[in-house]
């Protein structure tokens, strides 16, 4: 390339099929450790840590230890947001993985993006907000609106609480099943903490299912 930022390395690494399992693996949002990361890529121990360490290198990837334990996961946001619009344009363009199952519903319906809820459920929150008026343009792009702010905090979320970080409050992030955006950013990450929290939804373990109980789908429903 000849001018501009060079993708094509970050491109390789991403197109090759094992590093592709072990990056979809930790869109869940939680850490896992280079054994499990091996099982979902389906190699071996040492073929995954030569992988791992590739990633970790070219900055998609951060490594936490704890004890004897060496944990990885998604270096931050932006890469996860890359991932999610990459699987978009799969999707769009008829990529889709051969193998069929009764988690491809429950994947559409409601799951983790990284750290917010995506999905049919995820796109129809965004929506409902959006057409509710808790959301103002702004010079970095979406944030709540004072309506979306009284929105939240009867909800039980603190805006001015959320932890720092470096994340906007609001983002749109295009989901790949749907091909509409749902919520990212602190905020994303905030409300589908706290559906958790009041019991509507839990995460199924070892996927990125998000399953809401029938009040919590009630509940989650009357407010969007």
């Amino acid at each position: 390339m000849r001018e501009g930022p060079d993708f094509t390395a970050i491109a390789s690494l991403i197109g090759d099929p094992a590093r592709a399992n072990m990056l979809t693996a930790l869109m869940s949002g939680k850490a896992l450790t280079a054994g499990e990361l091996a099982v979902e890529a389906g190699v071996s121990a040492q073929t995954a840590s030569s992988h791992l360490h590739k990633l970790q290198d070219a900055g998609l990837l951060k490594l936490q230890k704890q004890g004897r334990h060496r944990y990885y996961s998604l270096s931050g946001d932006n890469v996860a947001q890359t991932l999610e619009a990459l699987m978009g344009l799969a999707a769009g363009l008829g990529h889709m993985r051969t193998r069929t199952g009764p988690r491809d519903q429950a994947l559409r319906t409601a799951r983790v993006c990284y750290n917010h809820l995506a999905g049919d459920l995820g796109v129809q929150m965004f929506s409902a907000m959006r057409r509710q008026g808790h959301f103002e343009f702004c010079d970095t792009g979406l944030d709540l609106s004072e309506a979306g702010q009284r929105f939240v905090a009867a909800l039980g979320i603190s805006a001015q609480a959320m932890p720092r970080s470096k994340a906007p409050m609001c983002r749109e992030c295009l989901d790949w099943s749907v091909r509409q955006s749902h919520l990212a950013g602190r905020l994303g990450r905030a409300m589908l903490a706290r559906f958790e929290t009041l019991g509507w939804a839990r995460r199924v373990p070892d996927t990125r299912i998000v399953q809401f109980s029938d009040r919590g789908l009630s509940e989650f429903n009357a407010l969007f």
